[in-house]
């Protein structure tokens, strides 16, 4: 099956984009695997005439938004965020209404109709300094109030919290991050800043799933004694690639049952079969594709000008 899989990528000029919480055997046949910000920037760059997703729908649909012109495919259209859909664009504008003033900063999982409200994007990699760029504008944040808050935190910027949140992330409570320090008593503590307050209080770092994979290797780097244990508070899915990366390490789950059913609703059949058919085609709105694009632009031109 993979080797199926790699021959119709190469015939068709395909390439494959998987996020760090999808199934260990999606993430092994990806070209490349990351958090939202990696994905976008490598679905803004990429030559290939395919890009197939393998993640969730407003993943693919940002993908698209990035890609006019280029075939998005999704192995299981099926696969949704429910934190994006727990904001939608008329509930924007009303919002946007009371807060005349406000910069509307969207959460890269929000869909194509609210970011063509917003006027910037981020992800949970870059929120603080997406935020940062505006100034002392005020900002109405949407849809997750959890890393809003965490920005908010960061830099006492005046800011709206949408009420939304990652249903998978608000799992993760105090309790488990004591229980697995009980455990593992040396272990560092990482979560991701969609985890709530009290959990993000008692995480050692705080920080996208891409930041987590990278931080072993920064520790190394900056010649800081590393950790030999992590205890990781986020998707479970990213403990494929941590062990990958650094196998002379042991990392946890902060709670077992972290585990994202639409993420997991991917699988290598469905990767070939994709590529075989060429189904499950994202398309946008020709008008709020227009829209919606330059929130990320400006997203990706901030990075670039870091």
């Amino acid at each position: 099956m993979i080797s199926k899989i790699l021959d119709l990528k190469k015939k068709k000029n395909a390439v494959i984009l998987a996020h760090n919480y999808q199934l260990p055997e999606v993430q092994d046949i990806a070209d490349f695997v990351g958090d939202s910000l990696g994905l976008s920037i490598e679905a803004s760059k990429t030559k290939a005439d395919i890009i197939v997703f393998c993640g969730v729908h407003f993943m693919a649909e940002t993908a698209k938004l990035l890609n006019p012109l280029k075939k998005v495919l999704m192995p299981e259209p099926l696969a949704g965020c429910p934190m994006a859909n727990m904001a939608d664009a008329a509930a924007l504008k009303a919002a946007a209404l009371k807060h005349p003033k406000a910069k509307i900063v969207c959460y890269i999982n929000s869909t194509a109709k609210v970011k063509a409200l917003s006027d910037i994007c981020c992800t949970s990699g870059n929120a603080v300094e997406v935020v940062r760029s505006l100034g002392n504008e005020e900002v109405l944040f949407v849809p997750d109030q959890y890393l809003g808050s965490w920005v908010k935190e960061k830099l006492g910027t005046k800011m709206v919290l949408w009420p939304g949140f990652c249903n998978i992330h608000v799992k993760i409570l105090p309790e488990h991050i004591n229980e697995a320090k009980r455990s593992h008593p040396e272990a560092l503590v990482m979560c991701h800043p969609e985890c709530t307050p009290a959990v993000r209080a008692l995480a050692d770092v705080v920080a996208s799933t891409s930041k987590m994979i990278e931080y072993p290797g920064d520790s190394v780097r900056a010649n800081v004694r590393l950790p030999l244990q992590y205890i990781v508070g986020t998707e479970v899915g990213i403990l494929h690639q941590l062990k990958k990366n650094y196998p002379g390490l042991s990392f946890y789950p902060a709670y077992e049952n972290s585990i994202c059913p639409n993420m997991k609703l991917t699988t290598l059949e469905k990767v070939l079969w994709c590529l075989e058919e060429e189904n499950g085609e994202i398309k946008v709105d020709p008008g709020t594709a227009e829209k919606a694009v330059v929130c990320i632009r400006k997203m990706l031109d901030l990075g670039s000008k870091a």
